[in-house]
Parts: structure tokens; C-alpha cells; sequence
């Protein structure tokens, strides 16, 4: 009929059934674009780890040293690379006495602690066939079973990737003294980056807003008051999980030591500082200490009822104590989510400094996300 509308293409259900997909389409795109960029980052991180790991090192380290710079040159009336080389005397001197008293007798019971470990896996194995017979009994014939002994051999594998991924270090130490002379220099280059860091002065991000000329003013001040905060997040908690793995170390060291657990003062020490990624120096220390306590000689129940009760000290005084003065709120994360984030970020960064960067990383994310909601998806 002349002059009627044309009828329309798509009926209305089809047109919500056709929106409905190309917004399910955009969304599983954006997300396969997510996964891409960190899965791509990881792998870059992973590649130039031996470039970026000093860097970073020093890093945290300039941002936990600057305000004992700022505070020396206000109350000494110093210059700043006058500052710089005193806290370089400062700390060198701390260093090279704590070195003194305590690297012989760790450097002896790690010695003897790997030299103790064939013994330890004997003595458990000795246990295990002498009480338990009838379950090693039963895990020889079922390991018999070809797929049984399939399904074993796979979660053998699954583990050593697992290991290798959480600390690919240990691959790298195949590479024997060329791995080791790379290890040193690189060591040996952090405290040149971190002279050049602490002689940097102000705000690290104040002329950012001068290289974004070309995003909108809201958007330039939302990235740049994120990156400030990162920054703060970083700052805050290395510098405090720092603090609290020396003490908790120390605590954990002296109590190992006092009732008498084999290599306690090294196994202390270690699990302190691996508590600067929150939890897995519990989980180490629980591994290690446990099986050690029970099955070195003279040990028994008693003492792993000690050692036992010694972590529930340490992780208390740390709970209730430690945390809460030096690290306040300033994450804001549910234990469940610092769990989850850093086997998340492990994944993503494929090993041990996605673990690190786990807590700071997901506090800026929750930042951002807090900020979005409030400036963008606000109710109006």
C-alpha cells in the first residue's frame, strides 16, 4: 500500500535477543582482552625478571627510606647526598654486625640441615612402616595399579610445576656459577639504583599530569591520584610486612631455639621473612617445623605440642599486636581475599613477585573500583 512505514527488520523480541548477544559478545571480548594483557605481562615479566626484580627492589626500598632521608635533612640540616651516604653508613653498619653475630651459626645449620634431611625422610619412612604397616601395605597395591600409578605420577608432575612456577628461582639455579655470578651482580647493582632513587626529590608523580596533555582533566586527576595512592599502598606495606617479618623472625627464632628444635634458629629466621608474602611463611614454617619436631631425635608429641604452641604466640602477637600498630587498615582486605589474590597474581605474573605484588596490586584495584563507582556509577 503506497505511503505505509516498511515493516520493521527485527521484531522487537528478536532486537532484544540480538542486543542481548552483542553485549554478551562485548563483555567475554573485554574479558578475553583482560586475560590476554596480564597473561602477555606476565610472560614479559617473567622474561625480564633479571632486569626489573633489582629495579623494583630498590625501589621499595627508596619509598621506605625517604622519609629517614626527609627526616635527616630537616632535623640534621643536611644535604641530600649527604643524607643518602649516612643512612648508607647507618645501615652498613647495622648489616655487617647482625652478619657478624648471625651468619656463622646460620650459615652451620643450614649446612646441617640439608645434610640432616636424607636422615629426616628415613626416620619418617621408619615410622610410618613400623606403626602403620597395614597402610603402607595398602598404598604399595594400590600403587601397583597401572592407572592408580598413572593418576600418582601425574600428581607428582602437577606439583613440581606447581613449585616451579611459585619459585621459578629454583629453575634458575640450575645455571650453576654463571646463574650464581648473574645473581650477584645483580644484587650488587640494587644499592647503586637505590643511591640515584634517594637522591630523587618530591613527589615521584608531580609532573605525570604534564605528559597526559591529551586526556580529559577529570580522567588525568582520577589516574594520577590512583597512582599516588599505589604508591602509598606499596610504601606502607613492604615497609610494615618488612618490619613484621624481622620481628616476627625473631620471635619465631628465639622460641625454636629455646625449646629445642633442631636448626631453629635458621628455620625461624627463614619462615619470619617468608611471612613478607602473608601466609606462606606460616604454611612453610607449619610443613617444616612439624614433621622436624616429631621426628628428630629426641623429639616426639611433646615437642611438637611446643613448637605448636610457640607459632600460636607469634601469629597472635603478629594478629593482635604487630599488624594492627604497623600496618593499620590500610589494605582493608578480608583474609579470604588476600588468600585468593595472591595464588591470582602468582598465576598471572607466573611466580614469585606476582606473590609479592598480590596485596598491593589488589588494593589499588579495589581503590580504582571504589573510585569509578562513586564518580561513574553513582545513582543520579
Amino acid at each position: 500500500m503506497p505511503g505505509a512505514p516498511d515493516p520493521a527488520f527485527l521484531s522487537a523480541s528478536q532486537r532484544r535477543t540480538v542486543g542481548f548477544a552483542v553485549t554478551l559478545a562485548a563483555i567475554c571480548g573485554s574479558a578475553a582482552l583482560i586475560i590476554l594483557s596480564f597473561i602477555v605481562l606476565g610472560r614479559l615479566l617473567v622474561f625480564f625478571s633479571s632486569v626489573l626484580w633489582p629495579l623494583a627492589v630498590a625501589g621499595v626500598f627508596a619509598l621506605i627510606l625517604r622519609p629517614v632521608v626527609e627526616l635527616l635533612i630537616r632535623r640534621l640540616k643536611l644535604r641530600r647526598p649527604a643524607a643518602v651516604v649516612l643512612i648508607y653508613g647507618i645501615v652498613s653498619l647495622l648489616l655487617g654486625g647482625a652478619l657478624f653475630l648471625l651468619l656463622p651459626p646460620l650459615i652451620d645449620q643450614l649446612l646441617d640441615f640439608i645434610t640432616f634431611l636424607p636422615t629426616l625422610r628415613a626416620n619418617g619412612s621408619l615410622y610410618v612402616e613400623t606403626n602403620y604397616p597395614q597402610w603402607v601395605s595398602l598404598i604399595k597395591r594400590q600403587l601397583a595399579n597401572p592407572t592408580v600409578r598413572q593418576i600418582a605420577d601425574a600428581g607428582v608432575a602437577e606439583g613440581r610445576s606447581l613449585l616451579s612456577h611459585t619459585l621459578p628461582s629454583l629453575r634458575a639455579a640450575g645455571g650453576g656459577l654463571l646463574g650464581i655470578g648473574a645473581f650477584v651482580a645483580h644484587v650488587a647493582i640494587i644499592p647503586v639504583y637505590l643511591f640515584f632513587f634517594l637522591l630523587s626529590t618530591g613527589d615521584p608523580t608531580r609532573n605525570l599530569p604534564g605528559h597526559l596533555p591529551f586526556l580529559n582533566p577529570d580522567l588525568r586527576a582520577d589516574l594520577v591520584f590512583l597512582l599516588r595512592e599505589f604508591i602509598g599502598i606499596v610504601e606502607s606495606f613492604f615497609r610494615g610486612q618488612l618490619l613484621i617479618g624481622l620481628i616476627m623472625g625473631a620471635l619465631l627464632a628465639l622460641g625454636f631455639t629455646l625449646i629445642g628444635l633442631k636448626f631453629g634458629l635458621f628455620i625461624g629466621l627463614v619462615v619470619g621473612v617468608l611471612n613478607i608474602v602473608p601466609y606462606l611463611g606460616s604454611i612453610i614454617g607449619i610443613a617444616i617445623t612439624i614433621p622436624l619436631a616429631f621426628l628428630q631425635p629426641g623429639g616426639g608429641w611433646t615437642l611438637v605440642g611446643l613448637v605448636l604452641l610457640i607459632k600460636i604466640i607469634v601469629q597472635t602477637v603478629e594478629g593482635w599486636f604487630l599488624t594492627p600498630k604497623i600496618m593499620g587498615e590500610r589494605t582493608g582486605l578480608h583474609p579470604v581475599i588476600i588468600i585468593v589474590a595472591i595464588f591470582f597474581w602468582g598465576t598471572a605474573f607466573d611466580g614469585i613477585l606476582g606473590m609479592l605484588l598480590a596485596i598491593p596490586l589488589t588494593a589499588f584495584f579495589v581503590i580504582a573500583w571504589r573510585l569509578a563507582r562513586y564518580k561513574y556509577f553513582k545513582k543520579t
